[in-house]
């Protein structure tokens, strides 16, 4: 049941390239909403760092889907959506959900900017995703059978991609879910040792998992031309304070969450991770 005054009008998605974003994006089209998907290669340009592009993206709108990169937690991250939230609101755009990031403080200055601006508000936050070993920079790790990150034993509810976009099309087209936090986890707690071996398993060879230091990790950020940010980052979210499991999917979708051995499973039968591409 929708609750928009004019179905007719789009749905935004920030991001439509990234691993969330796509996802939104092509739900919406599926179940029949219209869609408007915007990143910076789009005929419709968008970009967080060039306000420009910000009201050619919204006019028209009914609802937004936000997703702030590199990371709503990062310096300079909370203003930046603070003010798209605050145009939206001007144009007419009063439900925006929001990705935040569980367990990051620096996020949560971001939550409430947003919550700022007058609109009907959903915050989903997610800590790691599944998709980050096959659709980001750890790809090339699993295909080298090496990941190495500074997570040390570290316990993480991974949680898939699909499971996140499904929650934010719920929030963005239906009723009930304006104010609400949804925290959303994977049905699992996986160590880093845990996922190289449900990854080895799944294709059939060895994985293994490195922990590195800081140090180590900031030239393996600098040689993939990520933000040190993401050192800092990692340090705050991977020192167990995710390490517990939520039941935000169960809530919105009433259904357990995607597990990890399945999309280890789906993944590898993709040939993802063939080691010859």
């Amino acid at each position: 049941m929708h609750t928009q005054s004019n179905p007719a009008k789009p749905v935004l998605v920030t991001v439509a390239s990234g691993k969330t974003g796509r996802r939104v994006a092509a739900r919406l089209t599926a179940a029949g909403e219209p869609v408007r998907a915007v990143s910076r290669s789009t005929p419709i340009r968008f970009d967080w760092e060039d306000q420009s592009t910000w009201h050619p993206a919204l006019q028209g709108a009914r609802a937004a889907y936000l997703c702030f990169v590199p990371d709503l937690g990062f310096r300079g991250a909370a203003e930046t959506v603070g003010a798209f939230a605050r145009l939206a609101v001007n144009l007419g755009v009063n439900r925006l959900v929001l990705l935040s990031g569980r367990g990051e403080e620096g996020a949560l200055a971001g939550e409430q900017a947003v919550r700022a601006s007058g609109a009907e508000v959903t915050v989903i936050r997610a800590s790691w995703f599944n998709q980050n070993f096959h659709e980001d920079f750890l790809l090339d790790s699993v295909r080298a059978g090496e990941i190495a990150l500074p997570a040390g034993d570290a316990a993480e509810p991974f949680v898939d991609a699909d499971d996140i976009a499904e929650v934010a099309v719920a929030a963005l087209t239906g009723d009930g879910h304006a104010g609400e936090v949804y925290e959303v986890t994977g049905p699992r707690l996986l160590t880093f040792h845990d996922v190289a071996k449900e990854l080895g398993q799944a294709l059939g060879r060895e994985i293994r998992y490195v922990p590195q230091t800081s140090e180590q990790y900031a030239a393996v950020l600098t040689e993939y031309g990520l933000p040190l940010d993401l050192l800092e980052l990692f340090a705050r979210i991977l020192d167990g304070r995710n390490a517990s499991l939520t039941d935000g999917v169960r809530r919105v979708l009433g259904r357990e969450p995607r597990d990890f051995a399945d999309y280890a499973r789906n993944t590898a039968a993709s040939g993802a991770w063939d080691r010859s591409l």
